[in-house]
Order: C-alpha cells, then structure tokens, then sequence
C-alpha cells in the first residue's frame, strides 16, 4: 500500500467511525478532549484532600469538591450524614429528567489514612500516583467530566440521573442495611448503575466487568482438654485445641472447592490459651501461650470467603458449619460469620448493558470490550443494587497498584472512559424507563 493509498484509508476509517456518532455525541467527545488539563487540575485537588475512611473531616472536603462540581451541572446535592454507623457520611445527587433510570456510584474515601507517609500526587507523563488516584478519585473525575460533556452537548438536561457516593466503601460502617439505605433505595429506583471504580485491563486491552464477588469474614473458635502431652490422644484428654483447628482448616481445604470461590485463612493462633487482639477490617492478630508438653486448650482462625454469588455464599457457609460440627474427641468448636458485603452475579440484563457499551465502543472506533473473569474482581458497593437492577463495573481510570503506596492511574485512559460514559448514560437516557 502507498503512502497516499494508506492516507486516504486512515481519513476514511476514521471519517466512517465520525459519521457513527450523532452530531451531539461528537459534540461530547470533541468537549472531552479539551477538557482534559481541567480533568487533571480537578484530580490533584481531590487526591491532595486526605480522605481516609476514618478521616470524616476530610471525607467531607471530598464531599463538598463533589457538590461544587455537580450543583453548577443542574443536580439536587444532599450531604447524609452517618453517625449511627460510624462513618462520616454519604453524598447523594439528583437530576430530574426522563428515559431510563440511570444511577451512578462511586465513593469518597480511601484506604489512606492522615497518619500515612502516601499523601500527595505526584506526576509524570501520562502516568500519575496518589492516595486513591485510581481507588477511586480518578472515576469521580470522570463521571464529573462526562456529566460536563453532557451538558454542553444539551443531552444532560433531560436525563434521569441520581448519584450516591459512599463515604466508608473502604471501611463500611455498620449495620451496612443502614449504610446502604439510600445506596439500595437508588437501585430500586434505577433501570441501570454504572460504578465508576477501577477499569480492568488484560494484557493492556480494557475489559467490562458485570460481575463483583462477594465478601465475608468467618471467625472459628475450638477448645479441647488441656494436660500433659503424654496423655493426647487418649481417652480421657483426647486431641486438644490445635487438632481440632488443624482438622477443620484442612477439611475446609479438602471439601469446599468449588468454580469462582475462594476462601482464605488469614490468623490462626492456639495454645494453652489464645488471645485474639481486637479485630478491625484492616488487621487481625493476638497472642497465643503454651508449651512443648501441654495439651491446646483454646484455638482461634479467622479468614475470608469470596463468593460470585449469595446463593453460593450461604452454601458455603453450611458446608462449613456441617464441618465445624463433626468433632475430635474431647474438643469443641464454633464458627461464626461477618455482615460482610454481598455479591454481584453476572445476569444477563448486566451483559445486554456492556453489549451497549460495546456499540458505543464501535462509533467511537475503540476495540471491543471482553468479560472480566469474576475471580480477578474484589467486592464492591455496586453489588448492593444488583439485585434490583442491572449494572457495569470500571467505568473508572485504568491504573495499578490500589490500596499501596505508590498507587498509580493511566491519565490516557480519562477521555476514551469519560466519552464511554457521555455517550453510554446519553443513549440510556433516550430509552424508555421500566420503572416509571
């Protein structure tokens, strides 16, 4: 092929990908691209606030940058605060409009709190790193920057969105019926949720993700009778504490698997007796006493189950007290499990949503987007509305390194996600609504 052949093809491809776009899409996808330094001054002033789970002080600066953003776009703000849980509090927005129900989540808080070295972004190139910078500040800037094109393109005006950023998605407050409420009242409400968390990437190509697995913190305990070591295994002093723990553990191990699951110990302390630390979302620990020649009396392990599924969940969580049940001689042994967060299972509602993506993909002359594997996702607040609505995960910034020091975001990933979304939450809003 000639210089002038290869050309004119380029000129034509890219002509052919132009005329797939309605002239306000191409109006969205030309404001995107100029807005991109703006994008980024936002991105440094959000990730620059602390907003660590714990910080409510510095959550509400995130807050309040949100409401200043959104407010001038046409939405209804509201601060909620959340003092019978713990945590600061969530934001949610409203704009009233018609078509399809579209609901945009998000949230506020990192894993970074004030007393971390990690607190300020830095950049170079294309790449940027900061506390939260992908995890999730960089998605709140592209929700913020695809509203805006939007709006200069006069399709915002008449859609129907609501947006609930969480303040403690992080670290969740508790009972979470409570710290979700407004949270599962807007997936109700909404025929769609988009949440703006980290996009995934395989081998350097973007994915879509319609599946979170779930998370739930199991605590087992076992007791046995202690006495000299000459003695285990006996009649009388039978296996102790540590048996008791090791036959579960393993048993757990041996019988559990099963496709898209996992489950983790993460502590396992036993002696003569054992004393777990206080336990928080962020660290497990305690001490353990004993000798060579004495029998465990008390045994302790704590770990996590990941499950694409409740149903899956709650199976797991029989077979596990079934096991838990068939005790050595002369032990005992309870286990007990955590709130946790739900699962989001793939549906098919979630899969025709990311088949719409993929046709904004094709006029905007992007590549195809694949199914993520479940097994490469970690729980998520989008998985308290799926039951109620269908739903995309990472329509956020690429990046890596979440929840680290040194954490990263792709800065070229920002306008093809912002024109995702404009165009994405545009052709939504133009469809009729199941839910009027």
């Amino acid at each position: 092929m000639t210089r002038i052949a290869a050309t004119l093809f380029a000129f034509l491809a890219v002509t052919s990908v132009q005329a797939a776009l309605s002239p306000a899409e191409k109006k969205m996808a030309t404001t995107v691209d100029v807005a991109q330094e703006r994008d980024i001054a936002l991105l440094q002033k959000l990730v620059d606030q602390n907003s660590g789970s714990r910080n409510f002080e510095g959550v509400r600066a995130v807050a309040a940058m949100m409401q200043a953003e959104l407010e001038p776009l046409g939405f209804a703000v509201r601060w909620v605060p959340m003092p019978e849980t713990g945590r600061a509090g969530h934001l949610v927005a409203e704009h009233k409009g018609r078509g399809k129900h579209i609901l945009l989540i998000g949230h506020m808080d990192t894993v970074f709190e004030k007393d971390s070295p990690f607190q300020k972004m830095s950049r170079r190139g294309d790449r940027v790193e900061g506390p939260g910078v992908n995890d999730m500040k960089g998605g709140l800037v592209i929700m913020v920057s695809a509203l805006h094109a939007m709006q200069a393109a006069g399709t915002l005006k008449d859609a129907d969105i609501r947006i609930v950023l969480s303040g403690d998605e992080e670290s969740s407050g508790r009972p979470l019926a409570l710290a979700r409420a407004d949270m599962i009242a807007a997936g109700k409400w909404a025929d769609a949720a988009l949440e703006f968390e980290v996009l995934a990437q395989d081998h350097g190509q973007d994915v879509g993700s319609i599946s979170r697995r779930g998370s739930i913190t199991w605590t087992l305990t076992t007791t046995g009778h202690t006495g000299h070591s000459a003695g285990i295994f006996g009649k009388e002093d039978g296996f102790g504490a540590n048996y008791e723990l090791a036959r579960i553990i393993d048993s757990f191990r041996r019988e559990l698997r099963e496709p898209n699951l996992t489950y983790s110990v993460g502590i396992m302390l036993g002696g003569v007796t054992v004393r777990p630390s206080a336990t928080t979302e962020e660290a497990a620990g305690g001490t353990a006493q004993g000798k060579g020649n004495i029998i465990a009396g008390q045994g302790y392990a704590t770990g996590d189950i990941r499950a694409l599924s409740n149903d899956q969940a709650m199976r797991v969580e029989q077979k596990m007290r079934v096991i838990v049940a068939d005790h050595l001689p002369n032990t005992g042994a309870e286990i007990s499990f955590s709130e946790g967060y739900p699962a989001m299972a793939p549906t098919e509602g979630s899969r025709a949503l990311l088949g719409q993506l993929n046709d904004v993909n094709r006029d905007l002359g992007l590549p195809q987007m694949g199914e993520l594997d479940p097994m490469r996702r970690g729980a998520g607040d989008i998985a308290f509305v799926a039951p109620y609505t269908d739903g995309l995960v990472g329509t956020g910034a690429a990046g890596g390194g979440a929840h680290a020091i040194g954490e990263t975001a792709d800065l070229s990933s920002f306008p093809r996600q912002e024109k995702r979304a404009a165009i994405l939450m545009t052709r939504l809003a133009g469809q009729k609504s199941a839910k009027r």
